[in-house]
């Protein structure tokens, strides 16, 4: 694939104001590592990592409102101040990063689980409408710092479409034509970490999140994801030519999007393989 052609330079610019940038690509193509040298280079911009509270996106954070959260309050008695610190409240919803609380208490981040928007838990249509409500908020917001974000434009909402909702292609790219025609085009940017071997990629991940004693966790967890989904029931998933197979269709509708919607909004980086020449915004 080719990369986006840009210039380097350093420093905040003329036009960086309210821009932003979203970082997506496969699991294991290097997405976190991207958005911190993103942060690095321009410290003006506020990162919102996966599991963060976010604008435009809900993945790992518990969605509710106020009869629920005061529930989970009750609930969890001995937790109720880092709840709170890991709260914000959005009008009439709570939005609780559950996954930044550390404790040992039995259940309590599975129960906070069945208050995401994610994994089939609200209907095809409430999902949509949340997403795109979301973003309509962002596009209305008056130029500020600039921004980034982490799997929040393809990654966990692709996932619910393919693996819970299960759309077909024309009906994911609908959606996308609706989330992209909300953006403010001249503040939006998508850098897209191209995998040209999927298969090398996913090993690799499956080596690297191991324990000690050489337990392919990441691996364990994902398969357990899929195969407990709509589409891995009805696909009969198995094994790592599954989970490969589910990737490697991901990005190419991810590479039709771009190409047939997003165009020259995104710039593609090879994974792992780009220069810093290509981490300047555009402008």
């Amino acid at each position: 694939m080719e990369t986006g052609e840009m210039n380097c330079c350093n420093g905040k610019r003329e036009g960086e104001e309210g821009m932003h940038v979203f970082i997506e690509g496969l699991q294991g193509s290097g997405k976190s590592t991207l958005l911190q040298r993103f942060a690095e280079r321009y410290p003006h911009f506020h990162p919102y990592r996966e599991g963060d509270y976010c604008p435009v996106e809900l993945a790992w954070c518990s969605y509710m409102d106020q009869e629920a959260y005061e529930a989970v309050l009750a609930r969890y008695p001995s937790l109720e101040e880092e709840i709170r610190r890991w709260t914000v409240r959005e009008e009439g919803r709570f939005i609780v990063q559950y996954t930044r609380i550390l404790t040992d208490t039995p259940g309590f981040h599975k129960d906070m689980e069945q208050y995401e928007i994610y994994n089939g838990r609200v209907d095809g249509k409430t999902f949509q409408t949340i997403i795109l409500q979301r973003y309509e908020q962002l596009a209305a917001l008056e130029p500020g710092e600039g921004n980034l974000y982490e799997c929040a434009f393809f990654q966990n909402i692709m996932e619910e479409f393919l693996l819970y909702q299960q759309l077909g292609e024309e009906e994911i790219l609908d959606f996308y034509k609706r989330l992209y025609a909300v953006v403010e085009k001249k503040r939006f940017c998508l850098y897209y970490l191209y995998e040209e071997e999927p298969e090398a990629c996913v090993e690799q991940i499956c080596r690297e999140r191991s324990d000690e004693e050489g337990n392919q966790l990441w691996y364990l967890l994902m398969m357990e994801y899929l195969k407990n989904s709509p589409y891995g029931k009805a696909h009969r998933v198995q094994g790592f030519a599954d989970l490969l197979l589910h990737l490697e269709n991901r990005q190419k509708l991810e590479m039709r999007v771009i190409r047939e919607i997003l165009g020259n909004s995104v710039r593609i980086l090879p994974a792992k393989r780009y220069a810093d020449s290509d981490l300047t915004l555009p402008g």
